[in-house]
């Protein structure tokens, strides 16, 4: 199992090798989109967000905002380690916790409600959506690599069950 500052060495070592090579095969837009979301997934939205790691004290004192899904997503479980479920989580969690935020400030007036977030959510999927397929597509190699440099994409332990 690799160290956190492995990791992020991988990561920026990997980032512009992965946004050259969809740039080759899907324009430079959408690979420089792909190379940000690599970089924001390996930095930021780790696998080791359950954990007190080097991705989650990047989020300074928003770091406080992971506490739920750290104390109900176990390390290296399915839920945070797993392919494409690792990721799909952590993305809903950020959502969800959004549009609470929205909620939660809607008798102040603000502006968007959580509704109007939701539909915006939409159209933007919509309008964008080779855009967010290409950032989602970073995000995803990110935790891949972060598998790999554990070791093993699917733990024993995962098969058994």
């Amino acid at each position: 199992m690799a160290t956190g500052q492995n990791h992020d060495k991988a990561t920026k070592a990997c980032t512009l090798p992965f946004g050259l090579v969809i740039s080759l095969i899907a324009g430079l837009q959408l690979g420089t989109i792909s190379a940000f979301g690599f970089l924001v997934g390996g930095l930021w939205l780790s696998p080791d967000l359950d954990t007190l790691s080097r991705p989650l004290q990047r989020w300074g004192v928003l770091k406080s905002f992971w506490w739920p899904y750290r104390k109900f997503i176990p390390h290296r479980s399915f839920l945070s380690h797993g392919p494409f479920i690792g990721t799909m989580i952590r993305l809903i969690y950020v959502m969800t916790v959004i549009i609470l935020i929205l909620f939660v400030l809607m008798p102040f007036k603000v502006a968007i409600t959580p509704l109007m977030a939701i539909k915006s959510t939409k159209e933007i999927l919509n309008q964008h959506y080779p855009q967010i397929l290409a950032i989602t597509g970073g995000l995803e190699a990110s935790a891949w690599l972060h598998l790999i440099k554990d070791g093993d994409p699917l733990p024993t332990q995962w098969r058994k069950k």
